[in-house]
């Protein structure tokens, strides 16, 4: 087994700056499954995104004490991104358990990180750009939805109301993102060109939640 050690930090310290989208899409899976009733595979989904949340955001605070010429050059890749968009997914599941002071201590957390993030991914941005640069809207998407999750759960209407800016702002990003884009992407893109489609869902899932909360 100790021979196991040294290959699993080689590959930790290799992993991409997006890889935030794991703790994401599984946070994303634990809500689905709590939609349609199936309440323990979604805690299980929730357990094991928590766990992937952990593990990331103390490499994320370990880098920056570290090693803070990598964590900067890390911070203006678009990928990086996804570390507020995994916190908001996360603290939506929570929001849905009741579990609010939780819920709302990442949405305090997101809201910090969110502008420390954004504006060097926006200052790096130029034309022709990958899918990658809608994850600027995805992540400003998230805060409204865990936002206006929280009016919901709670009955109180100040976060939705709150929620109202990163809600319009984000579709602003979505624009000025859509005019970065390379639109040659749509058929030779690694993937991530699918994240177009991703950013306009979450839009309209937060429009639909804001709608929902008031």
């Amino acid at each position: 087994m100790a021979w196991r050690i040294p290959a699993l930090r080689a590959w930790w310290a290799r992993r991409p700056p997006a890889a935030g989208a794991a703790v994401m899409a599984t946070g994303i899976v634990s809500v689905g499954l709590n939609l349609v009733g199936h309440e323990s595979l979604s805690l299980a989904a929730l357990a094991l995104a928590c766990a992937a949340w952990i593990g990331l955001a103390a490499d994320f605070g370990v880098l920056l004490l570290r090693d803070r010429t990598k964590w900067v050059a890390q911070a203006g890749s678009p990928g990086a991104l996804t570390a507020v968009a995994a916190t908001t997914v996360v603290g939506t599941r929570f929001a849905l358990l009741g579990a609010t002071p939780v819920a709302a201590a990442l949405l305090a957390l997101a809201a910090l990180l969110w502008p420390v993030l954004l504006v060097p991914v926006v200052r790096g941005w130029g034309p022709r750009m990958p899918g990658a640069v809608f994850l600027g809207c995805v992540a400003t998407e998230g805060l409204a939805v865990l936002g206006a999750t929280l009016s919901a759960t709670t009955s109180t209407a100040w976060p939705a109301h709150a929620a109202l800016v990163p809600f319009w702002f984000g579709l602003v990003v979505y624009a000025v993102a859509l005019f970065r884009f390379d639109p040659r992407e749509v058929v030779r893109g690694a993937g991530d060109q699918w994240v177009a489609g991703g950013a306009l869902a979450i839009s309209a899932l937060a429009g639909a939640k804001l709608l929902t909360a008031a």
